[in-house]
């Protein structure tokens, strides 16, 4: 088992997964590119040169066969409520690493609650090394070493740029399970467009309000704060219009409603152009708070979160490639910074420094914590 070399881009002929097959191309990587839609996967295998597979999750036996001599799969089909379940099913069964790029929250519960499973299995189940939750997570983890006693925590970004179709069809099917949060160790469900606040992500003051990101699970298993929150840059229009939708929730589970508004949503929503891709940046805030009214805020400058995401599954199949498959584990980070690719940067060891200028990549800026008492 331990021979395998190859690798997966499952869903290769989406937004994210075309996005990381050119990337890894362009590094001089060979994925096996996959998928469920046969033409389009050949088509994008034609083009970059590289091998290809069809088969649908649906098909369990399908499955196993396709992942019988790879040894980590980078999954990129979403919605990954529906997808993560039986890839990661062919995963276990197969001794498959398994990495994703999801940001839904159930989905990362999920996949902690099979850890003894993969820990049997000897593999490691890796949900959100894209965008979500690798920066947010890295700040998480910076917050709580700078704030060990931190009681609460919330977290943002501002700038991520066009959603890919994917994503927005993922961020129609948040509209169903509305807000939520984490309070006292427990995600709770809160009224959409509920919690707004003001927050300098880094360029200065914005109008935010609180979304159900994938941190709201997994900051809790990297720090183990009780309380948590997740903010994005955005109007108090579009808060507004965040709560009628919320208010109207009950009408999205009438047949059909969120295969339409999914459709909809994907056919207009194209994804970040070249030029936000290469040029974008995003900013990313967090805020720690202890019972005593002590506060560590960090700060983090990184490239487009799609272009980021691209790097992280890289990074993330370069380390699970490497990693022996004996004693494996359900993964998520642990406590300590955790953030050394290419594209974003720890904030300091102990978030009570900057990072050294000469060790931080042109892509990423970096700005320590810095600690205030409440005000």
């Amino acid at each position: 088992m331990t021979d395998r070399t190859a690798w997966m881009i499952y869903g290769a002929n989406g937004y994210t997964g075309r996005l990381v097959a050119h990337t890894a191309k362009e590094e001089g990587l060979t994925p096996i590119l996959a998928g469920r839609t046969e033409a389009s996967v050949a088509a994008l295998a034609r083009e970059l040169n590289l091998p290809w597979r069809f088969f649908d999750l649906a098909d369990p036996e399908g499955g196993r066969k396709a992942l019988a001599d790879v040894a980590v799969v980078a999954h990129c089909a979403g919605p990954f409520s529906a997808t993560s379940e039986p890839m990661i099913d062919a995963c276990l069964a197969t001794r498959t690493h398994y990495a994703d790029i999801t940001g839904e929250i159930d989905v990362f519960v999920a996949a902690q609650r099979r850890g003894d499973a993969a820990k049997t299995a000897g593999i490691v189940l890796c949900p959100g090394v894209g965008f979500d939750v690798i920066p947010t997570d890295c700040v998480a983890a910076c917050l709580a070493e700078a704030l060990p006693d931190a009681t609460h925590l919330a977290l943002g970004f501002q700038g991520l740029g066009g959603m890919s179709p994917g994503t927005a069809r993922t961020s129609v099917e948040a509209l169903r399970t509305g807000g939520r949060v984490r309070e006292n160790g427990k995600i709770v469900r809160v009224p959409l467009g509920s919690r707004t606040r003001t927050i300098d992500f880094g360029a200065g003051s914005k109008f935010a309000v609180a979304i159900p990101w994938g941190d709201v699970a997994t900051a809790y298993f990297t720090t183990g704060i009780p309380n948590i929150e997740t903010y994005i840059a955005s109007s108090p229009r579009a808060a507004a219009r965040m709560r009628r939708l919320d208010w109207a929730s009950p009408l999205l589970r009438l047949p059909g409603a969120m295969v339409f508004l999914g459709r909809t949503a994907a056919s207009t929503n194209p994804g970040p152009s070249p030029a936000d891709l290469a040029e974008g940046k995003t900013y990313v805030w967090g805020e720690a708070r202890n019972a005593k009214g002590s506060v560590r805020t960090a700060r983090l400058v990184t490239t487009n979160g799609y272009r980021l995401t691209a790097d992280g599954v890289l990074m993330a199949v370069g380390a699970l490639l490497e990693r022996p498959r004996a004693g494996g584990r359900s993964g998520r980070r642990s406590r300590r910074c955790c953030c050394r690719s290419s594209s974003w940067e720890a904030c300091a060891s102990a978030c009570s420094r900057p990072p050294s200028p000469e060790r931080s990549p042109p892509s990423t800026r970096c700005s320590a914590a810095s600690s205030s008492t409440a005000r």
